[in-house]
């Protein structure tokens, strides 16, 4: 469980050069979340991916180190985005224009692990969070916030008339709530500046949101 929720909570980097294929894969119950993508080259071919043309062919053409596209994140959300893993040639032909004829250029994906079923529970600031896992199941925490979101929270409406729309959170929420609740049946813990510190102006009511998984 432990190696687990690891690869769950990690950030997962992935690259390949024109011509070499890309793989992305996550644990069993769990697909892949794109968080970002580049396709280019912004490095020199001896720091990353070198050319593929021969050395004198490659001395007439000015390679090109300021080279990217601005669909690579689409175009990964399209081929990868919930799936359980997925696997394609990169070139390119892929990308629509190539932004820089004649320059090799490479992907880099950055992902996380997303668990199929989640849930998420809510507590307003000052009130206690429980959660609970069915019998022979344990707690896998994906993410936690504690402090103020910029749509606020349905379930926590706050009267703070004339205080600012601002948005502030918890460095700590999360490293806090796998602590406390990582690996357990069920865990409670309140929803307070005592547990968390306070991350806004005093004053500015505020909401721990928890996603999980059983």
């Amino acid at each position: 469980f432990a190696g687990y929720i690891s690869q769950v909570l990690k950030n997962y980097t992935d690259h390949a050069c024109d011509g070499e294929y890309v793989s992305l894969r996550c644990p069993h119950r769990t697909t892949i979340s794109i968080q970002s993508s580049f396709y280019g080259r912004i490095v020199p071919s001896h720091q990353m991916c070198p050319s593929r043309y021969p050395y004198s062919y490659a001395t007439l053409i000015k390679e090109d180190v300021a080279c990217s596209v601005g669909t690579s994140l689409q175009k990964m959300l399209d081929e990868c985005q919930d799936r359980r893993s997925c696997r394609f040639l990169v070139n390119s032909r892929l990308f629509g224009a190539d932004p820089c004829p004649g320059t090799g250029k490479y992907l880099i994906v950055w992902y996380k692990c997303r668990p199929n079923e989640y849930k998420s529970k809510v507590a307003c600031e000052d009130d206690k969070l429980r959660l609970s896992c069915k019998k022979s199941m344990v707690i896998a925490i994906y993410s936690a916030v504690f402090g103020r979101t910029q749509g606020g929270s349905l379930e926590c409406p706050y009267q703070t008339l004339g205080m600012p729309r601002i948005e502030c959170q918890s460095a700590t929420a999360l490293q806090l709530m796998i602590k406390r609740c990582h690996g357990k049946r069920r865990c409670s813990i309140y929803a307070s500046t005592y547990e968390f510190g306070d991350p806004c102006y005093p004053g500015i009511r505020k909401h721990l949101n928890v996603i999980y998984t059983c």
